[in-house]
């Protein structure tokens, strides 16, 4: 008896558990969407402004790939909006 009641305490974890994180990732998703959206409004104003970023992305590849960076090693974002 003691026996099931721990495996029902269990069972209730791992359900709570997962009904937290669910509740978590629907959250972390409109994060996201908000952050996309900003971004979006960003690139735009500076396409309004005259900006080519594909250009100025296909720029900073060919920098990277003649630096010959170790592989798996990235540019963090801050570096990249420098230029």
């Amino acid at each position: 008896m003691a026996e099931q009641a721990n495996k029902d305490e269990q069972v209730g974890f791992h359900k709570g558990a997962l009904a937290t994180l669910a509740k978590e990732r629907e959250e972390m998703q409109k994060v996201l969407a908000i952050v996309e959206q900003l971004m979006q409004l960003h690139i735009k104003g500076l396409k309004d402004l005259g900006v080519d970023l594909v250009a100025q992305a296909q720029e900073m590849q060919k920098e990277a790939k003649s630096e010959k960076k170790p592989a798996g090693k990235k540019r963090p974002i801050e570096d990249m909006l420098r230029k």
